[in-house]
């Protein structure tokens, strides 16, 4: 690789650069020919030729290993090496259109995250493939910056310290939308003593959201339905679900953001106040997603249920309006199945009698 790497736009960012090259000389510099535009892989700034442009970037010196991070990291964020106009050196160049953005803090930590996660992998992974599902791989990362926000007291588990786990190896056997994990590790014991080496693996889905519109007023809610692969794969001879409206949270926007933009895709609703009923892992044995659940008060006339879905991702979602009562009964006989409607129904026939009075808060809340 050559000894002259200008790097402009999110290359360009101090974090970054450190969370790549650690200890690194960088100067200030400009280069002829290129300018900086919004990304299309994310909501940052990135470099692509422009004849008669020039760009501010920095300048870096950097050991070859220090190269070869730097290369791996960039391709994995879809960037790639390009000669530089003068033929001194190398740039990295993406693939963007429109007036460029910065890159605010809550977007940086995300990439942050992002790099701790596949710096790592240098000599493992293909840095190709990694930037072939640079998407789901952000929605990871967003969910590891979640998990590391202040946690729950622990007033009953154990609190866990630096030297309680231990991994001696990481493999990724599957990796497309979602992904497979595997880890040799050992934990501590509850007599002190570390365990002996186990194998563990989890099936990685990053964050996810669930809201139930509920309307006090006509006193009844609007819930889902929709085609489930879970379970087809376990082989159940039912393989449409009613549920909650639900959905991913996006690398960059808020679980509360994510409820109302599913709301609207899923049921064509806008809906505005949120009412959190719990923040949760579904089933931890052997999956890394975490929900936030929620309520929305809203209005819910005769008529608004329809199918609704996003045709990009081949979703027919068709809506039903049924009353409060009529939801605890499908509880009761067991056609709701999955955990999210049944636990926010239950938390709604707990708090019904006072949102039905026009009380609004305070929710209880969860944790992030």
């Amino acid at each position: 690789m050559a000894s002259h790497i200008f790097l402009a736009g999110l290359a360009a960012e101090g974090a970054v650069v450190r969370a790549i090259l650690g200890d690194h000389m960088a100067q200030p510099a400009r280069v002829a020919g290129v300018t900086l535009v919004q990304a299309t892989a994310g909501p940052w700034p990135v470099a692509v030729r422009q004849g008669g442009a020039t760009a501010a970037g920095v300048v870096v010196q950097a050991s070859a290993h220090q190269r070869d991070r730097l290369d791996f990291a960039l391709r994995a964020l879809a960037m790639t090496p390009h000669d530089l106009p003068d033929g001194d050196g190398i740039t990295y160049l993406g693939q963007g259109s429109g007036p460029m953005l910065g890159t605010d803090a809550a977007v940086l930590a995300v990439v942050l995250a992002y790099l701790e996660d596949v710096l790592p992998r240098l000599g493992t992974l293909d840095p190709h493939d990694l930037a072939r599902r640079l998407g789901p791989a952000l929605v990871r990362a967003a969910s590891r910056v979640r998990a590391r926000a202040p946690r729950p007291p622990a007033a009953l588990r154990r609190t866990m310290a630096a030297d309680d786990l231990h991994q001696q190896a990481w493999r990724q056997p599957y990796a497309q939308f979602f992904a497979v994990e595997e880890y040799d590790l050992s934990w501590r014991r509850f007599d002190g003593t570390l365990s002996q080496t186990a194998t563990r693996a989890a099936f990685i889905s990053g964050d996810a959201v669930t809201v139930l519109p509920y309307d006090p007023q006509r006193d009844r809610v609007l819930v889902v339905e929709q085609f489930r692969a879970g379970p087809l794969a376990r082989g159940d001879a039912q393989c449409w679900q009613i549920e909650a409206i639900a959905g991913r949270v996006d690398p960059f926007e808020t679980p509360e953001d994510a409820a109302r933009r599913e709301a609207a895709e899923e049921a064509g609703l806008t809906l505005t106040d949120l009412m959190p009923v719990a923040n949760y892992y579904p089933s931890p044995a052997a999956k890394s997603e975490f929900l936030y659940s929620y309520v929305a008060l809203t209005d819910l006339p005769d008529g608004c249920a329809g199918v609704f879905g996003v045709a990009d991702e081949v979703e027919d979602i068709r809506g039903h309006l049924i009353s409060f009562d009529r939801l605890m009964d499908l509880v009761v006989s067991g056609e709701i199945e999955n955990a999210p409607l049944i636990l926010t129904a239950f938390w709604l026939q707990r708090e019904r009698a006072r949102l039905r009075q026009g009380r609004s808060g305070p929710a209880l809340s969860g944790w992030a």
